[in-house]
């Protein structure tokens, strides 16, 4: 996937789109097998939307599009996550602090810093462990049972 520049919502009114804040934030990124599989999914359908649609479609360019090509704005996408993660039964997040979820899911995963910052298109390694990778005390556990190794006695982990 390619990121090259980015869309905000003004007063969940106005959409403002412009380049990335810096070289770092224009980069392309591999994607999971799940997630490229479903953005596989969704370009079929897009390519049946085009057809359907024929003069009338836009074809943005962009990957979250209407029927007609549109790219979609950040309102919808969220009103749209926040309604699949009540029908899962999942506990409604920000879709930012989702990303802060990722980035330190794959911190605590090994990923090391320099390419957590790469991934989240920061210049600054700083700035990616500063704001994004937020380990909770879950995270913290193997720490607690490897300071139990300095007395002898194991800490359990759970």
């Amino acid at each position: 996937m390619s990121v090259i520049n980015t869309r905000t919502m003004m007063g969940n009114r106005t959409v403002v789109e412009k380049s990335a804040k810096s070289a770092a934030g224009e980069r392309l990124l591999p994607l999971p097998a799940l997630v490229s599989d479903g953005l596989k999914h969704f370009a079929a359908v897009q390519s049946a939307e085009e057809v359907a649609a024929g003069a009338s479609y836009e074809g943005s360019g962009y990957v979250f599009v209407d029927e007609l090509g549109r790219a979609l704005n950040g309102k919808y996408l969220r009103e749209t996550a926040y309604k699949i993660m009540a029908r899962n039964q999942v506990r409604r997040v920000r879709l930012y602090d989702a990303r802060a979820s990722c980035l330190t899911y794959l911190a605590n995963h090994g990923v090391p810093d320099h390419l957590l910052a790469r991934w989240a298109g920061h210049t600054n390694v700083k700035t990616t462990k500063q704001w994004y990778a937020k380990p909770d005390v879950e995270d913290l556990r193997p720490a607690a049972a490897a300071w139990g190794g300095l007395t002898g006695v194991p800490t359990p982990l759970a």
